[in-house]
């Protein structure tokens, strides 16, 4: 099966100690077989650590050959944007379903129809991603950080999609293989509530499913606070490039 691997820059030896830490952090995004709701938020953690090393490392950067990521951070906090509006919409959609079943109403047609809406605003930005890719000889410190973001994005916004077959050409930008978005289904939530959902429809009573809708719910929170934190890395990393720039 594809792996997540992180293409490496083959630093010169006598690269500056603050490079070879984000080299070391790019690194530690390890190889994953099942994209889980656990993988990814391990990697928005690495994420945060990953720019907190490029912060350090700007700090010895001159303005040269830096104008081009100023584009790709634009390009990452426009994706944040929509992966957070993704997240939010979905956690509303989960909660008003939870109390719809809790009135014995159970309008799940109102869940279905904001899953699609949401399904084909992923669908979008995922396209709008692979249109946009950049050419793979194009590597450099900060463009491999960029690609690995995008990465993790990329990942994300397949786990909470609806299920497609659907091979991943942003992964491209970083990945010796394709990375595998295929989700384990016995413990992906998201798939857990839309197994349920379609039960619902067809009239079928369903175990547990508050217990279900309420697991979605914490991992789309816990989704939503790691995509944040990284959010804000991705802004201070912006501002630091703006300061170089105007030296």
């Amino acid at each position: 099966m594809d792996s997540f691997h992180v293409r490496s820059i083959s630093l010169p030896t006598n690269s500056h100690p603050l490079t070879l830490a984000v080299e070391e952090q790019l690194c530690q995004f390890k190889s994953i077989e099942q994209v889980t709701s656990t993988s990814i938020i391990q990697n928005l953690s690495s994420l945060n650590k990953l720019y907190e090393c490029v912060e350090d490392f700007l700090s010895t950067q001159d303005g040269e050959c830096l104008d081009s990521n100023l584009d790709g951070s634009i390009m990452l906090l426009d994706v944040c944007n929509i992966i957070k509006d993704v997240l939010s919409q979905m956690k509303q959609s989960v909660q008003e379903l939870q109390s719809s079943i809790r009135r014995r109403s159970n309008e799940v047609s109102e869940y279905i129809i904001s899953r699609k809406k949401i399904t084909k605003v992923i669908r979008k930005c995922l396209a709008d991603l692979k249109n946009n890719k950049k050419n793979e000889t194009e590597v450099s410190l900060l463009t491999e950080v960029e690609a690995t973001t995008l990465a993790v994005f990329e990942s994300l916004l397949s786990f909470v999609s609806a299920p497609k077959q659907n091979k991943s050409l942003i992964s491209k930008l970083i990945l010796n293989k394709k990375v595998s978005h295929k989700c384990d289904k016995e413990t992906s939530e998201v798939m857990e509530v839309d197994t349920a959902v379609k039960s619902l429809v067809k009239g079928i009573e369903v175990n547990n499913v508050q217990k279900t809708l309420k697991a979605l719910e914490m991992t789309l929170q816990d989704l939503e606070d790691g995509v944040e934190s990284v959010f804000r890395c991705i802004i201070k990393n912006r501002v630091s490039l703006l300061n170089i720039l105007n030296q």
